[in-house]
């Protein structure tokens, strides 16, 4: 017997402090940016315009919604449509975040433990990124050949991790600070499939690694000089401004545990639950905030501030490398198709329906803030769509 799913419960999306300073102080930042943000925040992008006023059309009856009924106890509701757009929404953003871990989980990981690799850089290099942004997809690039590269010395043979890399640009305080967060294996496979575990990674010398590769590609894009160069080699603290982590560790059992690192990747650059609004000021709590009430903003700042971080049309927010590539993964699943018996063999790994995956990335469940188990997503469907002029 299906179970029915639980009551809905709508968010309030015009009810947000997001929502209030996005309306009242858009037009504003945009006719001072050139003047006052343009410095600091880079040039103005004109495909900001959609994502904004797309933000605050979304969770809105009045511009559109699904019917959504539920055939076992015969009740309906009505869900608004989302924006569905990146960088901006923190709801569309935590709903991206679930449907990548149910994906990573049930297609992408293997049955091994990972890590969750961080890599940052020296204040001195990040403006560079800021005005060349299709740069990032290097910096993405370099995080995952350190790595490569360690664990081949590591395991003294020809292996490859699986990775799965996402660039983030904000600090806590929403200024700009472009690092990769990555899932990665703790050890990699050869070319017969084979893995090899690798317990220890030294984080100093994928550091010093990690470091020579972005000196390097930034010194070939004509970017560094040898005067700035020696800059950066002129740091005798033992600190050279980069860094690398990888104490955040996930055991091979632990299948929730990559569905939480994997919602990580995509958490949105805000949180609602610390942002506050009062007359003339703009309170967020951030970790690095003096205040327990948080950090007072001008509200024209903190919202240049999070339009800086809004990605371009089309850029790759995530990145699949090494045997979580989506060419190896193909490989696997031909393979898999002529020898079913052994590829089969994950019982570790959760199979929704069709009907569930569709219900799962349509949203006809992400809007109201919690995730809806298989047999709630079987036992409801989607019956009408309006859309609202």
């Amino acid at each position: 017997m299906s179970s029915c799913p639980s009551v809905y419960r709508p968010r309030r999306a015009k009810s947000s402090p997001l929502y209030h300073l996005v309306e009242g102080r858009y037009e504003e930042v945009k006719g001072l940016w050139e003047e006052r943000f343009e410095p600091s925040c880079g040039r103005w992008r004109g495909f900001v315009d959609g994502v904004v006023y797309a933000f605050l059309d979304c969770g809105d009856l009045e511009h559109g919604f699904a019917r959504v009924f539920c055939d076992t106890c015969k009740s309906e509701y009505l869900l608004a449509f989302s924006c569905s757009r990146r960088g901006f929404c923190p709801s569309c953003a935590a709903k991206r975040g679930v449907i990548l871990g149910a994906f990573l989980r049930e297609e992408v990981v293997e049955q091994v433990g990972h890590c969750l690799w961080t890599f940052t850089l020296p204040k001195l290099l990040r403006p560079y990124f800021l005005h060349r942004r299709e740069l990032l997809g290097k910096l993405c690039r370099a995080a995952w050949e350190t790595v490569c590269e360690l664990i081949a010395e590591a395991t003294s043979r020809d292996v490859r991790p699986g990775m799965v890399a996402a660039v983030h640009t904000a600090a806590s305080d929403l200024r700009w600070h472009p690092h990769v967060h990555a899932l990665g294996s703790q050890g990699g496979w050869d070319r017969a499939g084979t893995w090899y575990r690798v317990a220890y990674v030294d984080t100093h010398a994928a550091e010093l690694l990690f470091r020579h590769k972005v000196i390097s590609f930034l010194a070939a894009e004509d970017l560094l000089n040898d005067a700035r160069i020696e800059l950066l080699d002129s740091w005798k603290s033992g600190h050279t401004g980069f860094s690398a982590h990888n104490a955040v560790t996930v055991r091979a059992d632990d299948h929730d545990g990559i569905e939480r690192l994997a919602r990580y990747l995509l958490r949105p650059s805000l949180s609602l639950e610390r942002l506050s609004l009062e007359p003339g000021l703009a309170l967020y709590r951030h970790k690095r905030a003096l205040q327990r009430s948080g950090e007072p903003f001008d509200p024209a700042e903190l919202l240049a501030r999070m339009l800086m971080h809004v990605p371009a049309p089309r850029l790759h927010l995530v990145r699949y490398y090494g045997h979580y590539a989506h060419v190896s993964r193909a490989q696997r699943r031909r393979t898999r198709a002529d020898a079913p018996a052994e590829g089969e063999n994950l019982p570790w790994r959760r199979v929704h329906s069709t009907t569930d995956r569709l219900a799962l990335r349509g949203g006809i469940s992400g809007d109201s803030g919690r995730s809806s188990s298989g047999a709630s997503m079987r036992s409801t469907r989607c019956c009408a769509l309006v859309e609202l002029r």
